[in-house]
């Protein structure tokens, strides 16, 4: 496909630098994808996060999003910063729907300035908008956080599990390699009606939990990555019923892009990888993957 079917939102002008002198990558965005036969939402981005040429507006990029098939999409919060922005988005444009949460490595960083308990209080608040369906991201990363911050990333994990079976929203829950803690705490405290395990990064294991739980595995760009065995044995095992789709966007690019910006309009990718990998008809799985995300989070109407 032709580097002119770049959306116009996410095409760098012609002076613009493409290729990041210090790591080596294309900052440039990916060429549009073929559209997909039936819609599908992207449903974990962080729209305020800039990447390649800089910020896309909320309009721009759910314009070009829909052009491929993809009709909705979850902007993510991951601090205050960027949760009082969803909260702004999603009242910019009504396909998009929110989550607001402390990302699990933020959560000690507030606790060492002893502002986490106002921290959590705030996201509470920012819950209560109705067009924020989630608590999210929120969970474990024993990849990035060690030590003392773990205790207070887990206290932080129990408070956002709290306030999502008040609130009665899903919880999107953010988890590298913290597995087994991860489904400990859950059970522990009761997990919420909704579960969505956001960028899955599980193994078959994990997933054969989720379907015992109800628990939906979302999949991104990384189960295109050649090193990913682990998730295409997982996505082999899922339920058809608790299975959806993200960028997690500017991050995780799917293959053959992999490197370049991530845009919610690139689902696509991810979404016939995930039909080729299963031997699932497109559209079929595009319907599946609609219908699961709705159940999720609701009516984006």
């Amino acid at each position: 496909m032709c580097e002119s079917s770049i959306p116009p939102a996410y095409r760098a002008p012609a002076a613009d630098a493409t290729t990041d002198p210090g790591a080596g990558r294309r900052r440039d965005f990916p060429p549009a994808p073929e559209p997909l036969p039936v819609p599908v939402m992207d449903n974990h981005t962080h729209l305020d996060f800039p990447e390649g040429k800089g910020p896309v507006g909320v309009k721009a990029a759910l314009d070009a999003a829909e052009a491929v098939g993809v009709l909705g999409a979850v902007q993510v919060g991951c601090d205050l910063e960027s949760s009082r922005f969803t909260v702004e988005a999603v009242d910019l444009d009504e396909r998009l729907l929110g989550a607001v949460a402390l990302h699990p490595n933020d959560a000690p960083q507030y606790a060492a300035r002893g502002e986490l308990e106002a921290a959590l209080a705030e996201i509470e608040q920012l819950a209560a908008h109705p067009r924020i369906r989630a608590i999210g991201e929120t969970g474990l990363d024993f990849y990035r956080t060690e030590g003392a911050g773990l205790r207070h990333q887990e206290y932080s994990f129990r408070r956002h599990i709290d306030i999502a079976k008040r609130l009665d929203l899903t919880l999107q829950i953010h988890d590298r390699d913290a597995h087994g803690d991860v489904v400990r705490v859950l059970r522990e405290e009761g997990a919420p009606e909704r579960v969505v395990f956001h960028c899955f990064s599980g193994d078959e294991d994990l997933a054969r939990t989720c379907n015992e739980q109800g628990w939906w595995m979302s999949f991104a760009g990384t189960l295109t990555f050649k090193n990913a065995a682990n998730l295409r044995a997982a996505l082999a095992v899922a339920d058809r019923e608790l299975v959806m789709v993200e960028t997690d966007a500017p991050f995780l690019t799917p293959h053959p892009h992999r490197g370049r910006p991530n845009a919610s309009y690139m689902v696509p990718y991810t979404v016939r990888a995930m039909a080729e990998l299963t031997g699932s008809d497109l559209a079929a799985l595009c319907t599946a993957i609609s219908e699961n995300t709705v159940r999720a989070y609701g009516s984006w109407s």
